[in-house]
């Protein structure tokens, strides 16, 4: 099966092309994606090097994954994560089904101040480390609460990268093996949480706080893509991970050497530029080019019962 990219279904960035005739430029594209898209082989690796997104889905209340060609879903059957997948027969209507967040991971690590347009943050000895409560995780179009003691919420949009097999203990030059693919998450913060309490596990933890996309890219240069958030339209954020202080692969490889990363496990690579308060009707998207785009409203949720 061929696997082309698709239309884009969220934020995909493009860049400027000068007017053809139609018909050349849909030949040409037509011609250029059957030379260079991977296919899919029994391992469940793909031959060639063309980036590709997969999506998590459910349908008729089951959970799923799939390859997308021209917005249509072509179900996998099998563990993703171990390689034994085949295509399975038919296909689903991007619309006729429910976007789920990428995995469903046993942890979420975070990387604080990894970026120098980030409060001027500069490379340390290690990468700054904390973590996300697996229950703070939403996905597309999940709401972003705004709890009633919550006085400055802010959003962080970043790189989301995958685990994609058991990996302890590894160095920086193999981890690009155990890397699965990458997505688009939000690190929703509260601020004045983040300064008051002993630990950020409520101002980086709580409920809805870990938005993430329901795109998995494989097979794309994750040291070179951009980054952008919106709010209410308006770029807040953009950056190339090009400028991440630590690379992916030295954040993977420094994280396992103190905890066993499992397939489907999340690491948020860090936020770039500033960043400011959110209030109750604010839409907040974050995309990574060539992923898509996770798009949530913040809403504000109801005092707690007496």
């Amino acid at each position: 099966m061929t696997i082309r990219t698709p239309a884009p279904v969220q934020n995909i960035i493009f860049t400027h092309t000068p007017r053809v005739p139609r018909l050349v430029l849909w030949l040409g594209l037509g011609l250029l994606s059957l030379l260079s898209a991977p296919t899919l082989i029994a391992d469940g690796t793909q031959s060639g090097t063309a980036p590709h997104r997969l999506v998590h889905f459910s349908s008729a209340g089951s959970p799923a994954y799939g390859f997308i060609d021209n917005n249509t879903i072509t179900p996998l059957v099998g563990d993703l994560f171990s390689g034994d997948y085949r295509a399975g027969s038919g296909s689903l209507a991007l619309e006729s089904v429910i976007l789920l967040p990428a995995t469903t991971p046993s942890k979420i690590i975070a990387v604080g101040l990894n970026y120098r347009s980030h409060m001027f943050s500069s490379r340390g000895d290690v990468p700054r480390l904390f973590s996300k409560l697996p229950s703070s995780l939403s996905g597309d179009g999940d709401p972003i609460w705004l709890y009633p003691d919550s006085t400055n919420l802010h959003y962080e949009g970043e790189l989301v990268v995958i685990i994609g097999k058991t990996a302890r203990n590894i160095s920086v030059s193999e981890a690009p093996e155990y890397i699965f693919g990458v997505s688009a998450g939000n690190d929703v913060t509260d601020r004045s949480w983040q300064s008051s309490d002993l630990q950020w596990i409520r101002a980086k933890g709580a409920d809805s706080f870990s938005p993430l996309a329901p795109w998995i890219l494989r097979g794309a240069d994750y040291n070179d893509l951009l980054v952008q958030t919106r709010v209410n339209g308006e770029v807040v954020q953009s950056e190339s991970t090009k400028n991440l202080l630590f690379s992916v692969d030295e954040i993977v490889s420094y994280a396992s050497h103190y905890f066993t990363l499992n397939p489907g496990d999340l690491i948020y690579s860090g936020t770039p530029g500033s960043t400011r308060r959110l209030s109750a009707g604010d839409v907040v998207e974050v995309s990574v080019q060539g992923v898509g785009a996770v798009t949530n409203r913040v809403i504000q949720r109801p005092p707690k019962p007496q």
